[in-house]
């Protein structure tokens, strides 16, 4: 039950931002006669961030270790930490240094990022978010096939990362 919190927590968390962002993206598609250039940009960064975005990011190495970090706290239960367990999945506390170091410089980056991309006039938001819709899905269901890896027993290809 706690590393079903865990998982499914951070699967909803990346559910809303899936959500929000589709709105751009359907838009851009939807209202704006692209150019064959937007058009074929959109294909590329799509493809693009199904790759680094989804596969590398979230496949090899996020989605890994949100379950591992789950079925760890399920094994290892303390009450704030069970109640918090989607941020304890994400790696925001009780986490070693380095994994602390390098989660909160990604959120920092990641910020920064969504800044840049919200100024950002349509079509070209739309288009921006439409490549980060498909590698936020892709990582979600990397975390819900992860996840049901794990309660099959089969080993997960990362440490919990836990002090």
């Amino acid at each position: 039950m706690i590393a079903t919190w865990g998982t499914f927590g951070v699967v909803a968390i990346l559910a809303q931002a899936i959500v929000r962002l589709s709105r751009y993206a359907i838009a851009a598609v939807a209202e704006f006669d692209l150019s064959p250039l937007q058009v074929a940009l959109a294909v590329v960064w799509t493809a693009a961030n199904l790759y680094a975005e989804g596969y590398r990011g979230f496949q090899r190495a996020f989605a890994p270790r949100v379950v591992a970090r789950a079925f760890y706290l399920a094994r290892h239960p303390r009450p704030v930490f069970v109640i918090l367990a989607p941020l304890y999945c994400l790696s925001l506390f009780h986490a070693t240094r380095a994994r602390l170091a390098f989660t909160y410089a990604f959120l920092a980056c990641l910020v920064a990022v969504i800044a840049a991309v919200q100024a950002l006039p349509q079509p070209w938001r739309g288009i921006v978010d439409l490549g980060v819709v498909a590698g936020l899905t892709y990582g979600a269901a990397a975390v819900a096939v992860f996840y049901v890896r794990a309660l099959a027993g089969r080993p997960l290809p990362v440490p919990p990362d836990v002090p």
